[in-house]
């Protein structure tokens, strides 16, 4: 299967994951999307395999006085995922951080058990696990995600993602035992650059995707 040059919207990307994770026949046991734009890439990628659908999160943690710029992001167990040179870089005191730490831990936990309603966590033991967002840019909250679930009793992490820049591609290739990513241009300036149609998801949308699950 050629790389796309770009993506029609989400479904199409996670057709293309889909296709792309069949081909290198990696047997994945079950998807865990990051909300909100990965679970319509999510829902395409786990029909295509055939496997059920469940979430991952974690939240950004902002620098001191400018909450855009991440400088690590909390899973919603407390992992934690620090981009020390931006920590270095704004100065941020460890007091900051992990107060800051503890806070979007938090809101990731909540955001987790919001999305799953009366669904259990799946048991991730022994198993496959294919973690799916519509790209990455920095990479921050895919990071923590990903320390996550090396420590978990997962066999496996395999990240796929339709889009990213040649760097973060490379230092997730760090995390994950394998990463598979459709596109990695130079000239990136962000995910939605390379979708037609790159509309915000709302929670209840996001959640529809997730409802279908098998």
């Amino acid at each position: 299967m050629s790389a796309p040059r770009r993506f029609a919207d989400r479904t199409e990307a996670g057709e293309r994951l889909g296709a792309a994770l069949r081909e290198r026949d990696l047997d994945v046991d079950v998807v865990l999307a990051i909300p909100r734009g990965g679970l319509p890439l999510g829902r395409a990628v786990a029909d295509a395999l055939d496997v059920p659908l469940d979430v991952v999160v974690a939240s950004k943690i902002g620098a001191p006085g400018n909450p855009e710029y991440a400088i690590g992001a909390a899973a919603s167990d407390g992992t934690v995922w620090r981009n020390e040179e931006a920590f270095v870089g704004t100065r941020t005191d460890e007091a900051y951080f992990e107060r800051e730490r503890e806070r979007e831990a938090e809101n990731a936990r909540r955001k987790a058990e919001r999305y799953r309603g009366d669904r259990p966590e799946p048991d991730l033991t022994g198993k496959t696990v294919a973690v799916v967002d519509d790209g990455v840019a920095t990479g921050s909250t895919v990071r923590a995600c990903l320390q996550m679930l090396r420590e978990s009793d997962a066999e496996r992490v395999v990240l796929a993602v339709p889009v990213g820049p040649p760097q973060t591609v490379g230092e997730l290739r760090e995390l994950a035992d394998e990463v598979v990513c459709l596109l990695t241009p130079r000239g990136f300036r962000g995910v939605g650059q390379f979708y037609d149609r790159f509309d915000q998801v709302s929670d209840e949308e996001a959640m529809a995707y997730l409802d279908r699950s098998a």
